[in-house]
């Protein structure tokens, strides 16, 4: 699946004789192909390949050139990445060539064998390597008869010195997908041993720019994909005449700055905005809500319908046992008081009340303050009224706590009840020194209130920092739990291990005495301290009444809520869905000149030419000739300022006032493979190739001795 130029069309591949050569312009980004003597390729592709899954069938389909987004969506490409053969501009990965070559000659309308000669474009210097399993790929699954290479530089040059651009004697500098090449030619043949190469290309390029912009807009990396990068490149980058003064506009003059700056609009929704609701809105809502009320009011009726007929049976059950019990003889209810559960009729009448007590509130009926006082001291002491005869040795002990805490409950509610006397008295004393004099009265109230809040807020840090006089703090300042413990819960903390450890330890004494049962109030949490408690409520106490006398006081706990709140999240807007490009447009083509920014340790393509002029050994005059055609072909020769650029920088490398000439190919792309069309459909063709014949009797060894096509 790949969007093409053209579809297939066998009928033009039959019209073409066997003896019409195939040209096929391999480059690292672009996969050309078309027949000898054409003008224009027949088809043209991304050399890629991606190997997805089907969402539905879970079938493996191999996907070579562009995609389609509208076709992508059926298929699951989290696990496949887009492969490509090349290296460097070598070719490497041959398994992913095949199904490369496989889409293309179907395409041209080929079926099971090829059977026309091939024409095939390389870098310069490739490997032995590269092209021996690029030929038996193709004599071995294609059939091919004969096979040519030759370098796409060499192609573009000579085209365009057909077409007047250059002369015979010059210069070619490449900026391709993944490399960089100068070839020097003299007499129209190209010095293979005075080219230069550096790893860069328009591939990171595109690479740069993506980084920088995911860096910039980190919350925009999905938008930011590689193949909008090559878009953005294409669109907007451009290379600056002086590097360093491009960056000086950018940091001093905002005006041209701005004239300069690109910017990508990504799609962008406003957020709907809040409206109030419609009359109908809120009756809608109001009935839905009336009916959740009245499904949840159904159910708490079934429920405590179901609750009366429970107790009622329950009810029932008690009052028949306590009949039973009546009428029984002491034998005979002591078996009875077993099979029901209960240890004496006292606790069946508990029961009783308890059961008749939560029938009357099921029911809705109201029951009296001193039958519910009753019942809880029933309920919570149940063998405080049995008699001792009735009760076990183990019943006795527990009748004896409950006592004791009984008595403890009943002391508390009557100091409770002492100390709502108090306040009461207090409060007309306070009524009186107010009428008195009210401004010594607000005075002590302020004083009494700083006083409480002060003493308040040491106990919280105590309790959060712990205490500051033991000395047994760790080395990072960290308190234990025990630091933070008052008196009265270090006590009961300490009767609690002292329980648990001696638990299992000799015959249980524990409770023959009245004095062991104390234990259990030390142990009780209502007992502890309620300092805290009773100084929190005098401050609010006292705190009610400064409002009450001086309307403009503001308690601290008040004035903590009224902190005004942090700014929430701003809403974001298109100008947070605008991607500006701005330095990036000329930063990322300089690598071509400055190889360092990306980490890479090679020479620019400036320094290159000087470089390449070096290693032909030739005199200054020769060196003159060549710098006066030098022609720049490539993808990456289109970007703006291109030649300005090359031929400031070779300027610097070349003696004062020395002739220069640059000019950018016809057509930068497609030179290469109209190069090898004409090549290919020329006489000289046929000698340059090598058949299936020689590859069977010579193998490996042949491509060692070949020389590749570079000239028509």
């Amino acid at each position: 699946m790949s969007s093409v130029t053209r579809p297939r069309r066998e009928a033009d591949f039959a019209r073409f004789p066997s003896s019409t050569p195939i040209v096929i312009d391999n480059g690292a980004s672009t996969f050309r192909i078309g027949w000898a003597g054409e003008a224009e390729p027949r088809l043209s592709f991304r050399n890629v390949v991606q190997r997805p899954r089907h969402r539905s069938t879970g079938e493996t389909v191999s996907i070579v050139g562009d995609t389609d987004p509208s076709l992508m969506k059926f298929f699951d490409c989290t696990r496949s990445a887009v492969r490509s053969p090349f290296d460097d501009d070598v070719v490497y990965q041959f398994e992913y060539m095949e199904y490369i070559l496989d889409y293309g000659f179907d395409r041209l309308g080929a079926n099971s064998e090829v059977g026309h000669p091939i024409l095939m474009t390389e870098c310069e210097c490739n490997p032995s390597f590269s092209r021996v399993r690029m030929s038996e790929l193709l004599f071995e699954t294609y059939g091919v008869p004969s096979i040519a290479f030759g370098i796409d530089n060499a192609f573009s040059y000579k085209y365009n010195q057909k077409l007047g651009n250059c002369n015979e004697d010059g210069l070619a500098i490449s900026c391709e997908h993944g490399t960089c090449h100068v070839v020097p030619f003299l007499k129209g043949q190209p010095v293979l041993g005075a080219c230069c190469r550096t790893n860069v290309g328009g591939f990171h390029i595109t690479d740069f720019l993506r980084q920088l912009l995911s860096l910039k807009y980190p919350y925009h990396m999905a938008s930011i994909t590689w193949d909008k990068a090559e878009e953005l490149k294409k669109e907007h980058c451009y290379i600056a005449l002086d590097y360093m003064a491009e960056l000086q506009i950018f940091k001093n003059n905002k005006e041209e700055a701005d004239e300069k700056m690109r910017y990508w609009q990504l799609p962008w929704v406003p957020p709907p905005k809040d409206e109030p609701p419609s009359e109908e809105e809120l009756a809608r809502k109001a009935a839905l809500k009336e009916k959740a009320s009245q499904r949840l009011r159904d159910m708490a009726a079934a429920k405590r319908s179901q609750k009366i007929v429970e107790l009622e049976k329950q009810l029932s059950y008690l009052e028949e046992v306590m009949e039973q019990l009546d009428e029984a003889e002491e034998q005979e209810a002591t078996a009875i008081l077993g099979r029901s559960g209960y240890l004496s009729q006292q606790e069946i009448k508990s029961a009783i009340l308890k059961a008749t007590q939560s029938l009357r509130k099921a029911k809705g009926e109201s029951n009296g303050n001193d039958e519910k006082t009753d019942a809880s001291a029933a309920d919570k002491y149940p063998l405080v009224s049995v008699p001792d005869e009735t009760l076990t040795p183990e019943q006795l002990k527990e009748k004896k706590k409950q006592i004791l805490l009984k008595t403890t409950t009943e002391g508390k509610l009557r100091a409770k009840q002492k100390r709502a006397e108090e306040e009461a008295l207090r409060e007309k004393q306070e009524e009186k020194r107010r009428a008195e004099n009210p401004e010594l009265y607000l005075e002590e109230l302020r004083s009494r209130y700083s006083e409480l809040s002060e003493k308040f807020e040491q106990r919280k840090r105590q309790k959060v920092n712990g205490g500051q006089t033991n000395g047994n703090h760790s080395s990072s300042g960290g308190v234990g739990r025990g630091e933070r413990l008052n008196a009265a819960q270090k006590e009961r903390m300490r009767l609690l291990a002292s329980a648990a450890f001696d638990r299992g330890k000799g015959e249980d004494t524990f409770g023959m005495r009245d004095e062991d049962w104390l234990v259990y109030n030390k142990m009780s949490k209502d007992n502890d301290d309620d300092s805290n408690d009773d100084d929190e409520s005098e401050l609010v106490r006292i705190a009610s009444k400064l409002q009450e006398i001086d309307p403009t006081f503001v308690s601290k706990s008040e004035a903590v809520q009224l902190t005004p709140e942090p700014p929430k999240i701003r809403p974001l807007t298109a100008e947070d869905y605008r991607i500006a490009i701005g330095i990036e447009r000329f930063r990322c083509p300089e690598v071509l000149f400055q190889p360092g920014m990306i980490g890479i340790d090679q020479a620019g393509i400036d320094e290159m030419v000087s470089i390449s002029l070096r290693r032909l050994m030739e005199d200054e005059s020769v060196k003159e000739r060549l710098c006066q055609s030098i022609l720049v072909t490539g993808g990456s020769s289109l970007f703006p300022g291109m030649i300005p650029r090359l031929e400031s920088g070779i300027r610097q490398y070349r003696p004062y006032l020395a002739p220069l000439k640059l000019v950018r190919a016809a057509d930068p792309i497609l030179d290469a493979w109209r190069g090898a069309a004409a090549f290919a459909a020329s006489s000289k063709f046929g000698k340059q190739t090598f058949s299936l014949a020689d590859y069977r009797e010579h193998g490996e060894n042949l491509f060692h001795r070949y020389n590749i096509v570079y000239s028509p």
